[in-house]
């Protein structure tokens, strides 16, 4: 199955302002990418780079003034549902690989430590299987009303536990922190999600968040927002905490005008040169 997925960000600044940028498919996800492009307006170089998680970045100074930045990409996925774990491992503190630790650790947005004793008391009697994440999804998708809006950078987990209401970043962020303070590790991610398989009437299209759980010695993809296995997940970034993998991270001031999204299924011969998805974008925007 192939997905053209993309977005265009509206940015402006007074001056030049460096910036990274984070939009593209993550190398390692399994999907391929057919054909991809970028354009910027006006044109500004970019360099490239993967970061200490293995995601794929921009590096660029904004000029100053108006930027157009565009992504579109045709990307090959396998069209079944996300997999999902039945009653495997969770895998001991003691015997977890050392790399796997940072995804156990409290972070800025992810206060997994201000959190033992709530979640204890909710999950501590559940087997140490994937049932435990499960149970974990379940209970956020109950008790966390998605309301669009409601949020801004500054939300965490904590305060997503408290108020019980939140976007998809504080709905995936309170996963994570219940996860830790379940000792299981647990990273934030993000990327393209379609509307394939899923009954009107859909949202407005963005880039969607959800959390990847460490089971069994391998990372298995959860989201309590729909709670639900969904085809044509595309994963762009990763990372212990959402400050670590922004969207956009500007080293000064600069405003977004605009942001369109857009992620949906066409042909296997489809291209990038094909008109697909409009009346999502125009939606989006």
């Amino acid at each position: 199955m192939r997905i053209r997925v993309g977005c265009e960000f509206g940015l402006e600044s007074e001056g030049a302002v460096p910036l990274l940028v984070l939009v593209e498919p993550h190398p390692s996800g399994p999907h391929t990418i057919v054909a991809a492009s970028r354009q910027l307006d006006p044109i500004t170089p970019v360099r490239e780079y993967l970061d200490r998680f293995g995601n794929r970045c921009w590096r660029l100074v904004m000029p100053g003034g108006p930027l157009t930045l565009r992504y579109d990409a045709i990307v090959e996925v396998s069209g079944q549902p996300d997999p999902r774990p039945t009653a495997l491992p969770l895998v001991p503190v003691a015997e977890l690989p050392d790399e796997t630790l940072v995804y156990l650790l409290p972070s800025r947005s992810i206060q997994s430590d201000l959190l033992m004793d709530p979640a204890w008391s909710l999950f501590g009697s559940i087997e140490p299987t994937s049932a435990m994440v499960q149970t974990i999804c379940d209970w956020v998708h109950e008790n966390i009303r998605y309301e669009s809006g409601t949020s801004d950078p500054t939300v965490t987990a904590v305060d997503t536990f408290s108020r019980r209401f939140g976007v998809c970043r504080d709905i995936a962020l309170l996963s994570v922190a219940l996860c830790r303070a379940m000792n299981i590790p647990a990273r934030y991610a993000y990327g393209f999600l379609p509307d394939i398989d899923v009954p009107p009437p859909f949202t407005p299209m963005d880039f969607h968040a959800w959390f990847n759980a460490f089971i069994d010695g391998h990372w298995y993809t959860f989201d309590a927002r729909y709670n639900v296995p969904r085809i044509g997940r595309i994963e762009i970034a990763h990372g212990p905490d959402v400050v670590d993998v922004a969207m956009t991270t500007s080293f000064g001031p600069t405003n977004l005008k605009s942001l369109i999204v857009w992620s949906d299924h066409v042909g296997d011969d489809a291209d990038l040169a094909t008109n697909s998805g409009s009346t999502r974008e125009e939606a989006a925007g």
